[in-house]
């Protein structure tokens, strides 16, 4: 029926739109609720950021997914990738900018996507965050914003990770 662009989803209605395609679901929403930067510069560095964040986000998506004798092989990637490439430049730009956001002073779709990555991150390995300081005052001041307390509140829309006993028929869908 033409709904579905590409025929695939995801596909959300909103403003009257069939949009399709998630980056461009997120950059509609972020738009719209004034998390998508103050300028074109802002824009630019929000794009690279939650861009970078992407080929992390990848890798930790495919975790559980794992056969079991590459499981812990796949969490030494995930962890390797994390701690000495993706977490240092974070901890970095929170040091650099100086301010409780990673661009501008308020809220981005880059601060929402990094709290999300940091979650995922500690749900493969609970002290990942361990060596990053600046990153765990940064995940604990984002998850106090009252709209994302609630949201990371359990029973909320926030997909938790896939229960072990869903995993194979989860394979056998998608892979």
């Amino acid at each position: 029926d033409g709904f579905l662009l590409f025929q695939q989803v995801p596909m959300v209605e909103i403003d009257g739109m069939k949009m399709v395609q998630s980056r461009a679901i997120a950059n509609y929403i972020a738009g719209k609720y004034n998390l998508y930067g103050k300028d074109l510069k802002e824009r630019a560095l929000i794009d690279m950021y939650v861009e970078g964040l992407f080929d992390l986000n990848e890798l930790i998506l495919t975790y559980d997914y794992q056969p079991a004798d590459k499981k812990e092989q796949h969490l030494a990637a995930v962890v390797d990738k994390a701690t000495n490439r993706y977490f240092p430049v974070f901890e970095k730009v929170l040091k650099d900018h100086g301010q409780d956001f990673l661009v501008g002073n308020q809220l981005s779709r880059a601060d929402v996507q990094l709290l999300e990555i940091l979650l995922m991150a500690e749900e493969c390995k609970p002290d990942i965050l361990a060596q990053f300081p600046l990153l765990q005052s940064f995940k604990a001041r984002i998850s106090n914003i009252p709209t994302i307390k609630k949201f990371l509140q359990p029973g909320s829309q926030r997909k938790s990770p896939p229960r072990q006993e869903d995993i194979p028929e989860i394979i056998k869908i998608f892979y």
